[in-house]
């Protein structure tokens, strides 16, 4: 195993607000007993009683047969990564969404493992052990799938409603600009930074499991913020599927902010930065563009920025050294972003006054076209902003009302 895995099992661990007392790796071929070795299996049953241990946790994963057998040979719970993160997910989820995909993601689990739980079961293997619990020999294979149909008819149903927001959000026509990062990267508090505005932060991994988004001005422009749950190494792919309608929001955008740890080893931010580009691969968001921000750049001296900036810019696209909590560079960050969206069209039009015109601006103010509106006794002088769809629906609408453009201009990008 390599050694930032056992490093990061452990923070893991810690996540899950377990106590570490030890931690031993071993390299070798998996055993189908134990996972590991049988002598090595030994050693742990005698540092579980040596250490008063209440629970193995593998970073490998476990077959239901693996468990059962250490379980049966320390006398505590074993469980595996997977499980772990399972763990953590249920302490922090905070609404129904999050509970149901991680209903989902166990469910998924348990699937390939039902025919071999049950057989343990038949035999009379009820181990019973502390916060084992036991079998259930009535559940198989086919109840598993039913319970996995009817979870998937009920995360349909928010998915259905998250597309109306978002199709409303569209026919706005806001850009979306996600945030997406390793876990503990920094995300809510960029995501604090530029919506201004609390959210939950501390050092724990998994912060955020539930999507936010919030509309937010980048200089001469509105923008959908979004911050999802952070990507981690050997994500489970039952994970990334049940949190399919979370991670969604990242394949939709017009951008992504891609956060990386710059306070941490370069071995360790090239290995986050290549599962990032995984993951956003594997959610089909390839062709997004991509701005990655090197977060935490505070806590480094400009020598070791320059060293780690200068190793990672060949895999990084548009890298922008900035600190979230200390809000530098925040301003170069934002005018990147600005650059990578589609360019704003600002227009001015003339309309006489009238009950329908008094509605139609009011309803920009409401979308957050309007810039600036001057009345005179006849007339309203309106000048908008907005995508050229955006605009040209607006010019539809004002000339319904006798009303015609007297201004156009594409706002340039900022160098």
């Amino acid at each position: 195993m390599d050694s930032s895995n056992l490093e990061e099992l452990k923070n893991l661990a810690e996540a899950a607000e377990y106590t570490v007392v030890h931690a031993i790796e071993q390299i070798r071929e998996r055993d189908s007993s134990y996972q590991i070795g049988q002598g090595k299996a030994k050693e742990l049953a005698k540092l579980v009683i040596d250490l008063n241990a209440d629970k193995i946790i593998f970073e490998n994963d476990l077959t239901s047969t693996q468990s059962y057998n250490i379980a049966k040979l320390t006398k505590v719970e074993a469980i595996d990564r997977f499980q772990l993160i399972l763990e953590i997910f249920s302490k922090r989820a905070s609404t129904r969404e999050a509970h149901l995909q991680i209903k989902l993601a166990n469910l998924h689990r348990q699937l390939p493992r039902a025919k071999e739980s049950v057989r343990l079961a038949r035999q009379g293997e009820q181990p019973g052990f502390r916060g084992l619990g036991r079998y259930e020999v009535e559940v198989h294979y086919e109840a598993i799938k039913r319970q996995m149909a009817h979870v998937r008819r009920k995360l349909e149903r928010v998915r259905e409603k998250r597309k109306i927001h978002r199709r409303h959000r569209l026919e706005l026509g806001f850009s979306l600009v996600s945030l997406a990062g390793y876990t503990n990267s920094g995300k809510s508090t960029l995501f604090k930074a530029l919506a201004e505005e609390p959210v939950p932060i501390n050092r724990s991994l998994f912060t955020t499991l539930s999507t936010k988004t919030r509309a937010i001005n980048l200089k001469k422009r509105k923008v959908l913020l979004t911050d999802t749950v952070g990507f981690i190494d050997h994500l489970p792919l039952a994970l990334i599927e049940s949190f399919h309608s979370t991670l969604e929001e990242t394949m939709v955008s017009d951008v992504i902010i891609l956060l990386l740890d710059a306070n941490e080893p370069i071995h360790e931010i090239k290995r986050k930065l290549s599962v990032c580009l995984k993951t956003i691969k594997e959610l089909d968001a390839g062709s997004v563009p991509i701005i990655t921000a090197l977060n935490k750049i505070d806590l480094l001296t400009q020598t070791e920025l320059n060293k780690k900036t200068s190793q990672i810019k060949k895999e990084a696209t548009n890298l922008i050294p900035i600190s979230a909590s200390k809000k530098i560079n925040l301003d170069k960050l934002i005018k990147t972003v600005n650059n990578h969206l589609e360019p704003l069209i600002e227009a001015t039009f003339i309309v006489p006054l009238s009950e329908e015109t008094m509605a139609l601006i009011s309803r920009l103010f409401d979308q957050d076209n309007v810039i600036e509106v001057k009345y005179d006794k006849k007339t309203a002088n309106l000048r908008v902003n907005g995508k050229a769809w955006v605009v040209n629906r607006i010019k539809s609408q004002i000339e319904k009302l006798n009303g015609k453009i007297t201004e156009f201009s594409i706002l340039e990008k900022e160098l």
